[in-house]
């Protein structure tokens, strides 16, 4: 699929009334991607291109009544979807491109990105956007409920060699970006890129 935004927004949104019930099995490895971020109660983090907020319950789970959840995503359908599903209860859902984020800088202790980085349009920048937002020390989790040779096997293709989710490529582009990579993660049921913010 394209990662420009307009296709990639007609393309979730043509889905979006139906997300939930493609990937039911899906809540378990979510939460446990979202305790691997290691968020504290009162932190504020967001889910960045959130889709049906199904991040949304575990992250508020981990930040407590006093912290601050978000959900954004370019797709108002995925919005609307979550809305349904109730997960507005769980954080703010913002409409916005991950690209230019109404969020002042360092605002957030933490981002979730889940299937994310391979719909990015511009992945360095908009990794450099995610960074400008997060305060030095701040945490990015980059997350896939099943990893990259069981999804391409999944879409009918195969593993390539420019693949920005591969350790050997997504290192240099987050250490581009403003971000250190800290541990990687691909097995058949789990993709968990954890980085951390640069200071300075």
């Amino acid at each position: 699929m394209s990662d420009d935004p307009t296709q990639v927004r007609e393309f979730f949104g043509a889905r979006a009334a139906t997300w939930d019930s493609r990937f039911p099995d899906d809540g378990p490895a979510y939460a446990a991607a979202v305790a691997d971020l290691g968020l504290l109660p009162g932190d504020a983090v967001l889910d960045a291109g959130c889709g049906t907020g199904r991040a949304l319950p575990p992250l508020r789970e981990a930040v407590g009544p006093t912290g601050t959840v978000i959900g954004a995503d370019l797709t108002p359908e995925m919005l609307i979807a979550a809305a349904k599903a109730g997960r507005a209860e769980a954080g703010a859902l913002l409409l916005a491109d991950v690209a230019r984020l109404p969020l002042r800088d360092g605002a957030l202790d933490a981002v979730f990105g889940a299937g994310l980085i391979s719909h990015l349009a511009d992945p360095a920048g908009d990794l450099r956007e995610l960074a400008r937002v997060v305060r030095p020390g701040g945490r990015l989790a980059l997350f896939h409920p099943i990893g990259r040779a069981a999804l391409a096997a999944r879409h009918g293709r195969r593993i390539t060699d420019d693949d920005l989710r591969a350790e050997p490529n997504l290192g240099p582009l987050l250490a581009a970006s403003g971000w250190e990579l800290r541990s990687y993660t691909d097995e058949d049921h789990r993709y968990l890129a954890l980085a951390v913010r640069r200071t300075g």
